[in-house]
C-alpha cells in the first residue's frame, strides 16, 4: 500500500501542477521541503533581506530634492539613482542581489505546501522596512544631511550579513538524522520471524540498489548542472511570464519613486511628503500576507497566474484613476489603494514563477528573469523623470505607469488562455498514456513477492519509465518537445 501511495505521488508530481498546481515540478524529489522547522528562521532572514532590498531604493527618494538643489540637476537625473540600485539588484548579481536572490532560492527549498504563505510573509518585509526607512531617512536628512544619511543607512544594510548566516543548506539538516544507526535488540527465534527477516532483508537489498542508482543519477546531474540553465526559455509559459514582467517593471516602481517629489512640489512639508511612503508601506504590510493566504487556497492556487494578472490590472487602474489627485488627501487615498494592489503584485510574482519552472530550475529562472527586468528598471523611472522635466506635469507619469501595468495584465492572462486552448487536444491523450503507465507499474509493485521484483530491477522504476515521456520534468534537463503549455494549466479548464 505504501508503494502505491508513493507512486501516486510521483504521478501527481509528473503530470500535474506544473504551472499552478500543488505538487512540485520535477517528478519525485529526493529531498522534500520541511514546510517549517528551521525554515521559519530562513523565512525571518528572507523577510529582512527583502525589506532592505526593495525598501532602500525607494526610501532614498527623500533625498532627491536636496540632491537637485545641490547639484542643479533635474528629475530624470535623480531618478537614475533608484533605477541603478534596482538594476544592480535585478541584473548584475552584485550589490543587494547577493542577498536577495539566494534568500528567495532558499525559501523555495524549505517550503512547498506553505510556499504561497511563506512568499507572502517574506515579501511583507518590503513594506515594513519602507514604512520605517522613509521617515527615518527624512530625520537623518534633517540632522546629518544627505551624506550622513546615506552613510548611516548603508551601515544598517550590514544586518543582512546576520540573515545570511541562517541560510543553512537543507541537505546538512537531514544528514544528522540519516547517520544515526539503528540496531535490533534480539534475533528471530521462530520460523515465521526468520521468514519475515529474510523478506525484510531482500526488500532492503532492492531499496539499496535503487538508492545507489538514484545516487549515480544525482551525481551525474550535479556534474552536468550549469550555472545558468537557458533551457527554461524552451518553456512557453516562462517566455510569456518574462515578457509580461518586463512590461510590468517599466511602470511598477514609478509612483513610489516619484510620489515624494510630487508632494513637495505641491508645497506639502517634507515630513508629510515622506509620510506618504509610510502609508504605502503600512497598507502593504497587510496586503502581502493576505494575498499569500488567498493564493494558497484550493480554489485559487490552480489559477494563481490569473490572480496575479488581476492584481496587476488593479494596480494599473489605481495609477490611472489617481492621476488627477491634486491635494494631500487625494495623495493619501492614492497611497492606500496603491499599497493594497502593490502588495498583491509583490506577494504573487515569485510564487507564479516557482509554479512555472519548479524549485530545481528556479535559481536559473530568477537570475535570467531579473537580468531582463534590469533593462526595464533602467528605462521606467528615468523616462518618467524626462516627462516631468519636459512638460512639468506629474499626471503624465501616472498615466504612463498605469497603462503599462494594464498592458502587462492583459498580455499575461490572454497569452495563458490562448496557450491553454491550443494545447487542450494534446493534453488528454498524453495524460491518458501516463495514467496507463502508472497503473501498470503499480500492479507490478503490488505483485512483488518471492524473488522481490526482479522485473523492477530489469525494467527500472517508475521514475525511470517516466523519463521516456515527451516532456522532461526532472528539473535539470530541458524540455524535449511536445506539449509546451503546463499540464496543470490544462487541468484547470477541464
Amino acid at each position: 500500500m505504501s508503494g502505491q501511495v508513493g507512486y501516486n505521488r510521483c504521478i501527481s508530481a509528473t503530470t500535474g501542477g506544473f504551472l499552478m498546481g500543488h505538487s512540485k515540478p520535477g517528478g519525485c524529489p529526493s529531498k522534500e521541503a520541511p514546510d517549517g522547522g528551521w525554515g521559519w528562521m530562513v523565512l525571518i532572514g528572507c523577510f529582512v533581506i527583502t525589506g532592505f532590498s526593495y525598501a532602500f531604493p525607494k526610501a532614498v527618494s527623500v533625498y532627491f530634492k536636496q540632491l537637485m538643489h545641490e547639484f542643479h540637476i533635474g528629475y530624470s537625473d535623480t531618478a537614475w539613482i533608484s533605477s541603478i540600485i534596482l538594476a544592480m539588484l535585478y541584473g548584475t548579481g552584485l550589490g543587494l542581489a547577493l542577498n536577495f536572490q539566494p534568500s528567495l532560492i532558499m525559501l523555495g527549498r524549505y517550503f512547498d505546501k506553505k510556499r504561497p504563505l511563506a512568499n507572502g510573509l517574506a515579501a511583507a518585509g518590503s513594506p515594513v522596512f519602507l514604512s520605517a526607512l522613509s521617515p527615518f531617512g527624512q530625520v537623518l536628512l534633517d540632522y546629518y544631511g544627505w551624506r550622513g544619511g546615506f552613510l548611516i543607512m548603508g551601515g544598517l544594510l550590514l544586518n543582512c550579513c546576520t540573515c545570511g548566516a541562517v541560510m543553512r543548506p537543507l541537505e546538512s539538516l537531514r544528514q544528522s538524522s540519516k547517520d544515526q544507526p539503528e540496531a535490533k535488540e534480539m534475533l528471530p527465534t521462530t520460523k515465521a520471524e526468520v521468514t519475515g527477516l529474510e523478506l525484510e532483508n531482500s526488500q532492503q537489498v532492492v531499496t539499496r540498489n535503487s538508492t545507489k542508482d538514484g545516487s549515480r543519477k544525482s551525481g551525474t546531474n550535479k556534474k552536468s548542472q550549469k550555472l545558468l540553465d537557458f533551457s527554461v526559455f524552451r518553456s512557453r509559459d516562462f517566455v510569456i511570464y518574462t515578457i509580461s514582467k518586463f512590461i510590468l517593471v517599466l511602470g511598477l516602481f514609478v509612483p513610489p519613486i516619484m510620489i515624494v517629489n510630487y508632494a513637495k512640489d505641491m508645497g506639502i512639508p517634507d515630513t508629510e511628503a515622506a509620510f506618504l511612503l509610510s502609508i504605502i508601506g503600512f497598507i502593504d504590510i497587510f496586503a502581502r500576507p493576505l494575498s499569500g493566504v488567498v493564493a494558497g487556497l484550493d480554489l485559487v492556487r490552480p489559477r494563481v497566474a490569473y490572480f496575479f494578472s488581476f492584481s496587476m490590472l488593479c494596480n494599473g487602474l489605481t495609477d490611472v484613476l489617481s492621476a488627477k489627485a491634486a491635494t494631500y488627501s487625494g495623495l493619501v487615498a492614492f497611497c492606500v489603494f496603491f499599497g493594497v494592489t502593490y502588495g498583491m503584485v509583490g506577494a504573487l510574482q515569485f510564487e507564479v514563477l516557482m509554479d512555472i519552472v519548479g524549485s530545481q530550475k528556479f535559481p536559473s529562472a530568477i537570475g535570467l528573469l531579473l537580468l531582463i527586468e534590469a533593462f526595464a528598471v533602467l528605462i521606467g523611472p528615468p523616462s518618467a523623470g524626462h516627462l516631468v522635466d519636459a512638460f512639468n506635469n506629474y499626471q503624465l507619469i501616472f498615466y504612463m505607469a498605469g497603462s503599462e501595468l494594464i498592458l502587462s495584465s492583459v498580455f499575461l492572462s490572454g497569452a495563458f488562455y490562448l496557450c491553454l486552448r491550443q494545447e487542450q487536444p494534446k493534453s488528454s491523450k498524453g495524460q491518458q498514456q501516463v495514467e496507463e503507465l502508472a497503473l501498470g507499474e503499480s500492479d507490478t509493485v503490488q505483485d512483488c513477492t518471492g524473488d522481490l521484483c526482479e522485473s523492477l530491477k530489469e525494467e527500472g522504476s517508475l521514475e525511470q519509465s517516466l523519463s521516456g515521456l515527451p516532456r522532461d520534468r526532472s528539473g535539470t534537463g530541458a524540455d524535449t518537445g511536445g506539449t509546451e503549455c503546463s499540464e496543470q494549466h490544462r487541468k484547470t479548464s477541464l
